[in-house]
């Protein structure tokens, strides 16, 4: 009896490791993509798995310090990057209870960027596969914030993005994971920067609640409190160009000349603020946001009619930095109920540079098989890199006319 008893005892633990080695090998068999992303002056991280799950992420932003000096300094960035990409993904990691030997690929930015940003992140990125053996996925940083929403809602392809932010501003249609038409992109300025520039001469800065928020924040809030909105006359820009470019210089130096105006007229000195600095702030804001409205309702009218974008699928996603602005989120809205688009903005948190859009767009392209690198010699950054195949000229030849629509918010 106490043979049998042993014989079942014996039988019962090797059953027990069995499974708890099936336990284990289940919890790490799952492919996991470690995200890291260093275009510009945020310092991000982040690890996704097959089954779409965010396991952890960090970011470090840099935001406070190029504020102080009024933009951002690439020899700082370079710095701040090599300074903290260690700990970010280290932590990463160590949130997500993983190793390096868990993960399965790196995705990085590679491309557009501040170069000396840029080459923190792939220097690092292939410092980490050299050492544990994993391939590098590159990454486009415009591609990485256009498909993002599809982690957290059922986007299908094709769909149409506007993609707005400090440094770009463009319309594509996005056809497949690696497969951009672009239809219109900045021929100067991106909307984030005049927001910024104008914000810094109107010395918003100086008001308590707008010290430590970007310049796009700081008007945002305060054409919130604007008491007359239509004070001020602002030209529509491009609005005779029948293309889907955007150009925001002509609309800053109109702003910054009613600011000098009004500057002139109330005898403003050191850090004052001109009283009706929250109207023309609103001014500003419609403005922009009836340009961004008018050159994308003129994208929809170019899909319709070159059958980008199919009837039962008309997908209008928003996306970088200054998509987080809610007055150009909802003007977007309304063009999208007229025209019977259904739009989609990812998580505010997702919208600005990250490390999770990062791993989101590596993990899209590992399920695919598309882009996943070992030859790490052959991979270099790109400072500047258009977005898939250039349709512009295809849109100004088309010279689709279009009925402004009125934006009442």
């Amino acid at each position: 009896m106490n043979l049998i008893s042993k014989k079942c005892n014996n039988i019962y633990k090797n059953t027990e490791i069995f499974l708890k080695s099936i336990s284990r090998y289940k919890k790490y068999s799952t492919h996991k993509i470690l995200g890291i992303e260093t275009s510009c002056d945020d310092t991000g991280c982040a690890v996704i798995n097959d089954k779409c799950e965010l396991l952890s992420e960090s970011l470090y932003s840099q935001h406070l310090i190029h504020l102080r000096h009024g933009g951002i300094i690439p020899d700082v960035a370079q710095d701040l990057h090599r300074y903290n990409i260690e700990p970010i993904v280290s932590g990463t990691l160590q949130k997500a209870k993983l190793t390096m030997s868990d993960i399965s690929a790196i995705a990085v930015t590679l491309k557009p960027g501040l170069p000396l940003s840029l080459a923190i992140g792939m220097k690092y990125a292939k410092h980490l596969a050299r050492r544990h053996n994993k391939p590098i996925i590159p990454v486009h940083h415009m591609e990485a914030h256009a498909l993002v929403a599809r982690m957290q809602y059922n986007i299908r392809f094709p769909f149409l993005v506007l993609l707005i932010s400090g440094g770009h501003c463009l319309l594509a249609v996005v056809q497949d994971i690696n497969k951009f038409k672009l239809l219109g992109e900045s021929i100067d300025c991106a909307p984030g920067e005049i927001f910024d520039k104008v914000a810094r001469r109107m010395k918003l800065k100086n008001v308590p609640e707008y010290s430590k928020i970007s310049g796009g924040q700081a008007v945002e809030l305060a054409a919130a409190k604007a008491t007359n909105p239509n004070m001020f006359k602002l030209p529509l820009p491009l609005a005779e160009y029948k293309d889907c470019n955007f150009s925001f210089n002509g609309l800053k130096t109109s702003v910054l000349l009613h600011h000098h105006r009004k500057e002139v007229e109330h005898k403003i000195v050191a850090d004052e603020l001109i009283p009706e600095v929250n109207d023309l702030c609103a001014a500003m804001l419609m403005a922009t946001s009836k340009h961004l409205v008018h050159r994308t309702q003129r994208a929809m009218e170019f899909c319709h009619k070159r059958n980008l974008i199919s009837e039962d699928n008309k997908l209008l996603v928003v996306s970088g930095g200054v998509a987080c602005n809610d007055y150009i989120f909802n003007a977007l809205s309304i063009l999208c109920n007229e025209t019977n688009y259904k739009i989609f903005r990812p998580s505010h948190k997702l919208c600005t540079d990250n490390g999770v859009m990062i791993a989101w767009n590596g993990l899209e392209k590992w399920k695919r098989n598309i882009d996943i690198v070992t030859n790490l010699d052959s991979l270099d950054i790109e400072a500047v890199s258009p977005l898939g195949q250039n349709l512009i000229s295809n849109v100004k030849d088309a010279r689709i006319a279009t009925k402004l629509l009125k934006i009442k918010l």
